[in-house]
């Protein structure tokens, strides 16, 4: 079975209710919940949340919630991994044990089937454990900088102060939206950043973190732009 689990709790601090807060029209998680059903990469799609309200708009829109997550998964410290463990460890102690797992965040308005689908094939054409959503840094981080107490600059790498910018080596960065896994390893809690995975490019317009007020209005204009542009 191929299972996707959208984790969704309740409490988030910076934007109030940031997973069903309405973005162009729908709930936040409706986005993502949409795009996991057109994908067709799932048996089920089970949010994992501690909030009824957030449940219930969940069903709405043609996801799972058949449990609440415990306390324990609940508070600021609960990791995402261990989220997704005890969704597939639920799965598994009802007799539907999952193969590959997609965690996919409830904030990610700009995921799309096709993405999903890449994902998928990574991991059905691989040995990898993990293949997660990615994009490219649009600056040599080569070339980064920091600044000290008293406003004085330095570079964190200054040997490549002078090194041309199609010397140095092109960086990645997590995108934020989707992690294809093999379920074994949820459950043994691999590192998801590491050797045993694979990146599914996205393009960098489509990748926007959404964890202040000030990204939430980048996010909406930025997604306005884009159904302009797609009709």
């Amino acid at each position: 079975m191929r299972l996707a689990v959208i984790p969704a709790r309740g409490g988030s601090k910076r934007i109030p209710r940031k997973n069903i807060k309405p973005f162009h029209g729908k709930p936040m998680i409706a986005w993502s919940i949409e795009a996991a059903r057109q994908s067709g990469c799932f048996e089920r799609i089970i949010v994992s949340t501690d909030d009824a309200e957030i449940a219930e708009i969940a069903r709405q829109h043609g996801a799972e919630v058949p449990f609440l997550r415990p306390p324990e998964l609940s508070d600021d410290y609960a990791t995402t991994v261990d989220v997704i463990r005890h969704a597939v460890n639920w799965c598994t102690e009802q007799g539907q044990a999952p193969s590959l797992v997609c965690c996919l965040y409830a904030t990610a308005p700009f995921v799309q089937a096709s993405d999903l689908q890449r994902g998928l094939t990574v991991m059905q054409d691989s040995d990898c454990q993990y293949a997660f959503s990615a994009t490219s840094f649009p600056f040599p981080i080569q070339r980064a900088l920091k600044m000290d107490e008293d406003g004085r600059v330095a570079m964190f790498q200054p040997e490549h102060l002078l090194t041309r910018s199609q010397d140095l080596q092109e960086a990645f960065h997590d995108a934020g939206q989707f992690y294809w896994g093999r379920a074994p390893a949820w459950q043994r809690r691999e590192a998801v950043f590491g050797p045993t995975s694979r990146l599914v490019l996205l393009p960098r317009h489509r990748v926007q973190d959404i964890d202040t007020p000030e990204d939430w209005d980048r996010a909406e204009r930025l997604f306005a732009l884009m159904l302009e542009r797609d009709g």
